[in-house]
């Protein structure tokens, strides 16, 4: 925690010595971390970041279990759908596929880029800007790449395509017969990777491992 800069010491210090809160603003020295510690802003307790272990190799674990999860979360059964004796086995893709021949292209377009399409170029773009890290290799690209996964991140949408599926599995309940299937189980393993490697790839010591500042930040 830092106290924040006064209206002298701020024309003093230089702008990578400063740093301002996201959520009030308030503007206060950097403080150098030891390993473990984090940032708190002192005006509303916001967390400005982390210096935490392993963060390349935690990162690049969860990066990958999450693309292994990511066919069989999309292409094998959700559910299981038994309805006077006819009976679907429905996936994410099968749910995008429906869409377009049922004559709404734009939304099965829009369906597949926020359940499919986003999510994946999210995790190909953290992979690469985790192994530019990893092997000192490429950085330059790599900072193109994660300035692209921040301006694309809010638009994958696992969460609300999650949603939706168990409102549909609660509306059908009382009409037809649902048996959950094992893409369900590996959607909400990607879903739950997914959120937690937002929590361990620290956006900061990633920025500066990308721009050379940081050595060890997979330490």
């Amino acid at each position: 925690m830092q106290d924040p800069v006064d209206a002298v010491g701020l024309s003093e210090l230089p702008l990578e010595n400063l740093v301002a809160c996201h959520e009030c603003d308030l503007l206060m020295r950097k403080p150098e971390l030891a390993h473990g510690e984090k940032a708190v802003c002192p005006r509303c307790g916001y967390e400005l970041y982390a210096n935490r272990y392993n963060v390349v190799q935690r990162s690049l674990a969860l990066v990958i279990a999450a693309l292994l999860l990511f066919l069989p979360a999309n292409f094998l059964p959700i559910m299981q759908l038994n309805l006077l004796g006819q009976s679907s086995n429905d996936t994410v893709w099968s749910g995008v596929v429906a869409l377009f021949d049922t004559g709404m292209q734009s939304v099965s377009v829009i369906v597949f880029l926020c359940s499919m399409g986003i999510p994946l170029l999210k995790l190909l773009c953290q992979l690469t800007v985790l192994l530019s890290i990893r092997f000192d290799v490429g950085r330059s690209y790599g900072l193109l790449l994660y300035r692209i996964y921040h301006h694309i991140r809010e638009w994958g949408m696992l969460e609300v395509y999650f949603m939706g599926v168990l409102v549909a599995i609660v509306k059908l309940a009382d009409m037809a017969a649902i048996t959950v299937g094992l893409g369900l189980v590996c959607f909400i393993g990607l879903l739950l990777i997914q959120v937690w490697l937002e929590v361990v790839m620290s956006p900061h010591q990633i920025w500066q491992a990308l721009s050379g500042e940081d050595a060890h930040a997979g330490d």
